[in-house]
């Protein structure tokens, strides 16, 4: 299982020069990642904080922004928010682990329209 996964974001982040930021890449969390974010007073004030704090912290890249800060994940759309979430729990718990390590994706990219897209290169399963 790789320590981190590359994604494409459904609709990535506009930067206020207008750049979109689409991909990135999510690392597994530590335990610190998951107990940190607990004595944030935005965490105190608001429990349903604790997934933005969280994903700030193991978001290790989007587009140019390395590491990703809180508010750039605060600006993120729901659908985009929602996606990380899903990847977060499927880099992070074993039953995600074994649905990722049975799937082979790798980025690429259309030579035509140049649109960017996940391609699974994996064997078929069996049903």
């Amino acid at each position: 299982m790789p320590n981190e996964v590359t994604f494409t974001l459904p609709y990535g982040f506009t930067d206020d020069v207008g750049q979109l930021h689409q991909i990135g890449s999510m690392r597994m969390a530590t335990a610190l990642d998951e107990v940190a974010p607990l004595s944030d007073a935005r965490t105190q004030q608001n429990p349903a904080y604790l997934g933005i704090i969280l994903l700030s912290r193991v978001v290790a890249r989007l587009g140019g922004f390395s590491p990703v800060p809180v508010a750039l994940i605060e600006r993120l759309y729901a659908a985009d928010y929602t996606f990380l979430q899903d990847l977060y729990l499927q880099m992070n718990t074993a039953e995600g682990q074994a649905n990722l390590a049975s799937e082979q994706l790798i980025e690429t990219q259309c030579p035509q329209c140049q649109t960017r897209f996940l391609l699974d290169l994996s064997v078929g399963s069996e049903s």
